[in-house]
């Protein structure tokens, strides 16, 4: 389903003036994209991507303002006339030239003014609409804050994910969502976890029920998003199941369209899952740093056995 939001929401989120109260303020912007209608205001419409923020700076104002009545007005007639425009920006605190008023008056489109310049402007749309329009999923886990590292906890129900959760906090750590974990795509390659708001600092433990975090354990031990970078799945241990031993096996996990690291994690009784993940999330940690302590095991292996094979080259 492609998402969007309202042009009331970006008022009411970024602050902006609004020129045109009567206007449709219920347009809706589908796009991340940023126009700055240059070509379109000389006269080059062929491939005005209407669809998207048009955001007036002191260029394109400068040069509208320039124009004769006949011509300015010509120009505002056609670049307002696309009803999949969402809204136009006045950046700088400028104010729009009446014909334009007058012709978005009379569409119903919405003309904002911020007091931002055009590029700090430009670069805080951007990344609200990035972060508002982003790809989203929702997933059954936990997501937690080890050592600044976000990982997300899979596996099956009553696996021990959210205990596990519930002794990473009591040892420092953070809780960012559990049972529900709302993942949205706010680049190329970067996850952003939260909770749903009606989960935020809560935390079920079979036995005990919903427990609030916050509440407990103090505002530092919750974090309202954070990063994702690794994925931990715990499922139980199978005897006749081989585990890698080396950690030189490197699995992914898809969510979205990012590969995230993967780590799956055998549990049986005695295992403190707890001190394993700290443990999971400093080694992530050393091989961004560029060491790799299975790499440099194996390496070292290899080396000593290719020194044996050369002193006894008949054994």
């Amino acid at each position: 389903m492609e998402r969007g939001i309202t042009v009331q929401e970006l008022v009411d989120s970024l602050g902006m003036h609004v020129f045109t109260p009567d206007a449709n303020l219920q347009r809706v912007i589908r796009t991340v994209d940023i126009n700055r209608p240059g070509l379109a205001l000389a006269g080059y419409l062929r491939y005005h991507p209407a669809e998207r923020v048009q955001l007036l700076g002191r260029t394109e104002l400068s040069f509208l303002q320039g124009m004769n009545p006949r011509e300015q007005a010509l120009r505002v007639f056609a670049f307002c006339a696309y009803e999949e425009t969402p809204c136009v920006i006045i950046s700088r605190s400028e104010m729009p030239p009446d014909p334009l008023l007058e012709e978005a008056l009379r569409r119903e489109l919405p003309i904002l003014g911020t007091q931002m310049v055009t590029t700090r402007a430009a670069a805080t749309l951007s990344n609200f609409l990035e972060e508002r329009l982003a790809p989203e999923t929702l997933v059954h886990g936990v997501l937690v804050d080890v050592y600044g590292i976000g990982i997300l906890i899979t596996g099956s129900s009553g696996i021990g994910k959210s205990e596990t959760a519930l002794e990473l906090i009591k040892r420092g750590h953070r809780l960012v969502a559990d049972d529900a974990v709302l993942i949205r795509q706010i680049s190329d390659d970067t996850l952003l976890g939260s909770p749903p708001t009606l989960l935020q600092h809560l935390l079920e433990i079979r036995g005990l029920g919903v427990l609030n975090a916050m509440t407990l354990f103090g505002a530092g031990a919750v974090r309202t998003h954070k990063k994702l970078v690794m994925v931990i799945h715990l499922e139980a241990w199978q005897e006749n199941k081989a585990y890698d031993r080396l950690g030189i096996d490197h699995h992914t996990m898809r969510i979205l369209d990012v590969e995230v690291p993967l780590v799956t994690i055998p549990v049986r009784p005695g295992r403190n899952l707890a001190v394993i993940v700290e443990v999971a999330a400093m080694n992530f940690r050393l091989k961004g740093m560029g060491y790799d302590a299975a790499k440099a095991f194996t390496e070292e292996l290899a080396g000593v056995i290719a020194s044996h094979v050369e002193e006894n080259p008949s054994s």
